[in-house]
């Protein structure tokens, strides 16, 4: 949700400022296009800020059978940070 909404803020900023020619006495369209503009990129970088992987992981799983037959599980998780 957070690329597309960064998206259309891109599209709605772009339109603002480089399609619309009218003028108001209060407003510079110009300005709030660049602005919605600036704030789409911002959500975009920030998404996908929030939904990189922070860490890998690399998980084992190993089954032993002792002498009498009984088993035993042991799982492994191991994770490579600084990535």
């Amino acid at each position: 949700m957070g690329i597309g909404l960064g998206v259309f803020l891109i599209v709605i900023g772009a339109i603002m400022s480089f399609g619309v020619k009218a003028t108001l006495a209060d407003f510079d369209l110009t300005t709030i296009g660049y602005i919605l503009m600036g704030g789409g990129l911002l959500v975009i970088l920030l998404t996908l800020l929030v939904l990189m992987p922070r860490t890998r992981r690399a998980r084992s799983t190993a089954v032993t059978t002792d002498s009498q037959g009984r088993q035993a599980v042991v799982e492994r998780d191991d994770r490579i940070s600084g990535v």
